[in-house]
């Protein structure tokens, strides 16, 4: 079938409306004529444009399909109804990449991990977007290796250069500002890297509010980890989208507290404890997983110490003093099988920084967030092979978090008890769950109710399963082939990086939810980045800056946070090389997908000659043939879905008003209605004058025009003077 195409553009108005002006010369009724050819113009475009859209589109939903039919839907757990699949990528397709502007629905990162703060530090890896690729089984690979990487940034402190190093590249990938989602279920399979007995590794899954976006601290610096829709003036200047705002400006809702709260599917702590950690009920050892919510603002005084469980009751000594003081902290939250709370961290403080750091933040801006959650049990098999974990996610207030693993259960002395063993159990188990009520009956504070990202990364850090006291004599250096710095790592860490076989493997992503609100607390689920009850990308659009590179490595990004689709252009020999060899999608079903994939024999794309290449498509380092996609698939190499995001847009909403739209909380008075009124009378009058000049002017030019030549005449008169008549004197 052919594609409607509309030879009606704006320029095509414009050259109408020349050959209009050219009439209004000659005809006496030229202005009705150019107004009523404009609006047929106008109508004409509009049609043609409603046409177009109603056209079946060659572009899919969010929806891999690769997906089976048997996980099209699943039952949540806590309110027992159907929820339906809304995004997914089995991840199928070898030989993927996603580097930015490889993938429409992921971009593996190629910069250093900003977190140089007074909030953290001690990042020893470079993200780098050849690390991230698809396998020939199915899977997302994300590396970490040991691979230097080096460059110059300026040091605006000191006005000078500074030569940075780090020895180990990771990956990172997100799915910012590309696909977001508010609620639901998330399910993830996942294979953890590295060895579960020896520290360094920090592999996680999680999701973060699209206004910020991980590693670019200037995005989520007083954005993260809010989420508080309370006016408090006391917090205004630490929580900059807050609800006391009368003018959050930028395309955002007046009077509506924001932030960018960040939830921790699971982030995986390596190493061995030799035996249960301290403080852990029921006793964990390493490695365990870590579930847990990030939010602001967090208790201000009387927190849980580090290192011990939180005291909920005061202690009294024999005489009636008070020995141990209850400690503050979140009520009714829920934990089962081989999980506990989480005793080593209990939030950040986010301080005034130093003028070294690449984000500024006062006195009065300074603020404590906290870290809500739990350690549950992982084993050596959850290294080994693919294991599911799963969030349901009830936004806002009145909604919950619940993660759930999969566990066995036996019968020990008379007692149901979960049993870890390899952690692919046949039942789910309700690992932790977090109350909206828990949150706001302490601080204010709610459930996360923000359009959020997934993230998938394996981070390298000091801070993070790495030996925390080492001998006077060590040299604290990050160096696998300096001797000297042999004591800083965990013995077997180096040779394990260097074996280039650490990796973390997604095997899937899958998100769910529910059609009907009603069905479940808390508020409805939606997708979008930028939806309208919460939008985000005229924010964006405003702050780019934040959410860019900087030099040097944003060089080639032309100041945008996220560069432009490749559709094919990659160098190739053979159609294998553009996904000629992967099969086309041509389901009839219609609970499939939401728009159909063009079928065709050559599949996903094929080799073409540089010469025949589609307008548009550029030419890859003078190489002879290029990649050329087939309609419904692109990237460089062809073997992404083409996902086209059209869900309701707060930005595109507003582009398509009036602008008297952004009048329409204007109360007009009668001294304005009088003036408005006296205006419009004397346009009026202006316009009738105007007319009836340019009238007489035709009519004049008409009577000149039709006038007929008069031969001269030669007369001599009374007194012998000679007189010339006519047009030609």
């Amino acid at each position: 079938m052919g594609v409607l195409q509309c030879n009606l553009s704006p320029s095509g108005m414009r050259s109408r409306r020349g050959s209009l002006d050219v009439s209004q010369r000659r005809t006496r009724s030229t202005i009705s004529s150019f107004l009523l050819g404009k609006v047929v113009t106008r109508m004409a475009y509009c049609i043609c444009l409603i046409l177009i859209r109603l056209q079946p589109a060659i572009a899919s939903d969010w929806i891999d399909e690769d997906t089976p039919e048997i996980f099209r839907t699943t039952t949540s757990f806590i309110d027992g109804t159907t929820y339906h699949l809304v995004m997914s990528d089995e991840f199928n397709v070898p030989n993927r990449t996603f580097a930015d502007g490889d993938d429409p629905m992921w971009t593996a990162l190629d910069k250093p991990d900003d977190d140089m703060s007074s909030a953290g530090g001690g990042s020893l890896h470079f993200y780098n977007s050849s690390t991230v690729t698809t396998t020939a089984d199915g899977m997302m690979k994300i590396a970490s290796v040991f691979k230097k990487t080096e460059w110059d940034r300026f040091d605006h402190v000191n006005k000078s250069y500074k030569h940075e190093t780090r020895h180990f590249q990771s990956g990172m990938v997100q799915g910012w500002n590309k696909f977001c989602f508010t609620g639901g279920i998330v399910e993830v399979d996942v294979i953890m890297p590295g060895d579960p007995f020896i520290g360094g590794l920090w592999p996680a899954v999680w999701l973060l509010g699209n206004l910020g976006r991980a590693t670019y601290e200037a995005s989520t610096n007083n954005i993260w980890p809010w989420s508080y829709d309370v006016c408090d003036r006391k917090l205004q200047e630490a929580q900059e989208i807050s609800k006391c705002n009368a003018q959050n400006h930028y395309g955002l809702n007046p009077h509506q507290g924001r932030g960018a709260t960040e939830v921790d599917i699971v982030e995986v702590m390596t190493g061995d404890s030799n035996g249960p950690l301290p403080a852990t009920v029921p006793p964990i050892t390493l490695p365990y997983g870590d579930m847990t919510l990030q939010v602001a603002p967090g208790i201000p005084s009387n927190r849980p110490n580090s290192g011990k469980q939180p005291k909920r009751n005061t202690t009294l000594s024999d005489t009636g003093h008070t020995m141990f003081a209850a400690e503050t902290w979140y009520d009714g939250l829920e934990l089962q099988g081989n999980t506990s709370v989480n005793p080593f961290f209990y939030g950040t403080y986010l301080g005034e920084t130093k003028p070294e750091e690449p984000v500024t933040r006062t006195k009065e801006q300074a603020f404590q967030a906290d870290a809500v959650g739990s350690l549950h049990q992982l084993t050596r098999s959850h290294f080994e092979k693919p294991h599911t974990f799963r969030v349901e996610w009830q936004p806002g207030k009145g909604g919950r978090l619940d993660w759930f693993v999969k566990t066995y259960f036996e019968v020990i002395n008379g007692t149901l008890t979960s049993i870890e063993r390899d952690g692919k159990g046949h039942k789910w188990v309700k690992a932790f769950t977090i109350k909206d009520k828990s949150l706001s009956d302490l601080i204010g504070s709610q459930i996360p109710n923000e359009p959020s990202s997934l993230i998938f990364n394996t981070a390298i850090s000091s801070t993070w399963g790495f030996p925390y006291d080492v001998p006077a004599y060590c040299k604290k250096c990050y160096d696998c082939d300096d001797p000297k710095c042999a004591c800083s790592f965990y013995p077997g860490f180096c040779n394990m990086i260097k074996s280039n076989k650490t990796a973390m493997y997604i095997d899937s992503v899958r998100v769910y939810q529910s059609r009907y609100g009603g069905n479940h607390v808390g508020n409805n689920h939606s997708v979008g980045c930028d939806v309208p009850e919460y939008p985000s990308r005229d924010y964006i659009k405003g702050n780019e800056y934040k959410y860019a590179r900087a030099p040097p490595f944003s060089t080639s990004d032309h100041g945008r946070p996220l560069q432009k689709i490749k559709n094919g252009g990659a160098k190739c020999k053979a159609d294998s090389d553009c996904g000629g060899n992967v099969p086309a999608a041509s389901s009839d079903n219609e609970t499939s997908t939401a728009r159909k994939l063009t079928s065709a024999p050559f599949g996903r794309g094929r080799c073409i000659p540089v010469g025949q290449r589609p307008r548009g498509l550029a030419n890859t380092n003078g190489a002879k043939n290029v990649c050329s996609c087939t309609p419904g698939y692109t990237g460089p190499h062809c073997l992404a879905i083409d996902h086209i995001d059209d869900f309701p847009s707060a930005m595109a909403n507003r582009l398509s008003k009036s602008l008297l739209d952004d009048f329409a909380h204007l109360k007009p008075t009668r001294f304005m209605i009088g003036m408005f009124g006296s205006l419009l009378l004397g346009l009026l009058i202006f316009l009738v004058h105007h007319a009836m000049n340019m009238r007489k002017r035709e009519i004049n030019s008409s009577m000149i025009e039709t006038t007929p030549l008069v031969k001269p005449q030669f007369i001599m008169n009374d007194n012998s003077n000679t007189i010339v008549t006519g047009r030609s004197v």
